[in-house]
């Protein structure tokens, strides 16, 4: 008899793990103003991290609350995941900009420290000229997945079970054209400013990936195992067609097929991530911080090669989860798994 699929048994902890590094080479390259040719570009963004994220989010996310919808229990879970990390960052934020002369003992920080500490980033007007103007970029994120995980169970109560799918398929059409519309009205605008920051042009993202969760996607046998053949048709499907389709078919259809490359991969030779970090989810530390080492590097003006700033993101990565992350996520209600 064939073993049968099982759904905890996966390589999300590797695939989130790639994704926060594409994410610093992307930041690297963007606010170092590093020249790469054309084709480099394009390889750095066939894998776009926060994409990448988003679609593990709204799968793993779904598949918990699906296993476990008792709303004290899902919101104490998805707290335990993202704020003592994050806590723990913008406190060492503040120790390591105050090294560099920066002093945070002033009327602006009364509003903004509290709102860090709840998930509501942005940069208050005396650091908005440290570093590449941000003191730390990579957290716009923070507030979009509270947002999701907010409206996810809001979706949920407000549809008869038998309707869940139809529901979020009819979701899915409408923020996707909620995005088409936002990518097509690029202003200045404060308007366009908020809505860059809500969930609005990212949620399709995120619907995906609970869509695939509840269509069960792991177990069919174009999926289970088949990650290499998606990767290659993938990657091939990026280079012959993203200078001959229209721009907006091309981001939305290529993002699907993404979704589709990222849940196989998770299921081709399932116990590798397991084998290879043993358990330790990096990922979110590596995310959190790597903004903050970027932008104190530019801020001091220091000539620190890209790869040695992986490495400290690592290594900063590596202290939150076994300092702080790992105790607090050994505290949730178990769903899918102890550690999710």
């Amino acid at each position: 008899m064939e073993k049968p699929i099982e759904f905890k048994v996966n390589n999300f902890d590797l695939l989130r793990l790639i994704a926060a590094t594409q994410v610093i080479f992307d930041h690297c390259v963007s606010h170092l103003h590093i020249p790469i040719s054309n084709l480099t570009t394009h390889i750095l963004y066939l894998f776009p991290g926060v994409k990448v994220f988003f679609v593990i989010s709204g799968y793993l996310i779904s598949a918990s609350y699906e296993r476990n919808n008792n709303l004290k229990d899902y919101f104490r879970n998805r707290a335990l995941r993202i704020y003592p990390g994050l806590w723990a960052c913008v406190f060492i934020t503040i120790i390591a900009i105050s090294i560099t002369g920066i002093s945070f003992l002033n009327k602006q920080t009364l509003a903004w420290l509290p709102a860090q500490l709840v998930g509501i980033i942005y940069t208050p007007p005396f650091l908005e000229h440290y570093g590449f103007g941000s003191y730390n970029g990579s957290l716009w994120t923070i507030p979009l997945e509270l947002q999701f995980y907010l409206l996810l169970p809001i979706a949920y109560l407000l549809t008869p079970k038998k309707w869940l799918n139809r529901v979020f398929f009819a979701l899915l059409v409408i923020f996707i054209g909620l995005s088409c519309w936002y990518l097509l009205s690029r202003t200045d605008s404060l308007l366009f400013k908020l809505v860059r920051y809500s969930f609005v042009p990212h949620f399709y993202v995120f619907l995906i990936g609970v869509i695939f969760q509840r269509l069960q996607l792991y177990k069919s046998r174009l999926i289970y195992n088949k990650g290499l053949f998606w990767l290659v048709g993938y990657v091939a499907l990026n280079l012959i067609l993203v200078d001959r389709v229209n721009p907006l078919a091309f981001t939305f259809g290529y993002t699907v097929v993404l979704a589709f490359c990222i849940i196989s991969l998770a299921y081709t030779l399932p116990g590798i991530s397991k084998k290879l970090l043993h358990t330790n989810d990096i990922s979110y530390g590596i995310y959190i911080y790597h903004g903050l080492i970027l932008t104190v590097i530019i801020q001091e003006r220091l000539a620190v090669p890209v790869m040695v700033i992986v490495l400290l993101a690592y290594i900063a990565g590596y202290l939150s989860w076994i300092l702080v992350e790992k105790h607090f996520i050994q505290k949730k209600k178990k769903t899918i798994r102890a550690t999710m």
